[in-house]
């Protein structure tokens, strides 16, 4: 489907994700880690929530194969090449052996399967909230009552069971809601916070090195 590239024709990095906040999320680090490539291209989604984590084997490569192609359509429906493939799925579990296994597995599967353009895998421990809770000062440009709690703070928020809940408890009022998330990734993208986390989490961090490898 993505023909060599021809001067700076229209390029596409497509993304699919758990619903359209997590998408969102994903295209605000994307563009902080990649401006090089986000000058020239657009990110668009498809709207297939991806179910991938719990699946291996034959059904793994059937769901892989469903999400690629899909990518592939958006990118034709757009007139553009299809630059990278970008996929979101929450572990809803730890930075631990599982999620050395599951990440082992997806990657091998994407890079089976969609050798033609780049692929990076944003499995988020436990999820995305974790990831942006990497990014604290980006909380109270969003509501400016908002305060990440000091014991939240510097951690590797990939051993954080359920951030979610930590930032409706810990934020204050108003309570935090998933919608909120990405005005937060915006905020910091906005104000150059992304590339400079607070804490770990290698889940992020995996991600990352995948967006550092696409040349």
């Amino acid at each position: 489907m993505t023909p060599k590239n021809r001067g700076r024709e229209r390029r596409v990095i497509v993304l699919a994700g758990e619903d359209q906040n997590d998408c969102e999320i994903l295209a605000s680090l994307i563009r902080a880690h990649r401006p090089d490539l986000t000058a020239d291209a657009r990110l668009v989604r498809i709207n297939d929530p991806v179910r991938l984590r719990r699946k291996s084997g034959p059904d793994l490569a059937a769901a892989v194969r469903t999400l690629a192609g899909k990518a592939r359509a958006k990118a034709l429906q757009q007139r553009a090449d299809l630059l990278g493939f970008v996929v979101h799925e929450d572990l809803d579990g730890y930075t631990d052996s599982q999620y050395d296994r599951i990440r082992k597995a997806l990657s091998e599967e994407f890079g089976r399967q969609c050798q033609e353009f780049r692929t990076a895998v944003a499995l988020a421990a436990w999820e995305s909230e974790g990831w942006l809770l990497l990014f604290p000062d980006a909380f109270p440009h969003v509501r400016p009552r908002w305060k990440v709690p000091d014991r939240l703070l510097g951690k590797d928020t990939g051993r954080l069971k359920d951030a979610k809940e930590e930032l409706k408890r810990g934020l204050g009022l108003p309570v935090f809601r998933e919608s909120d998330g990405p005005a937060i990734a915006r905020e910091a993208l906005k104000h150059r916070l992304i590339p400079s986390p607070r804490g770990s989490n290698r889940s992020y961090a995996d991600f990352v090195g995948d967006l550092t490898r696409w040349t």
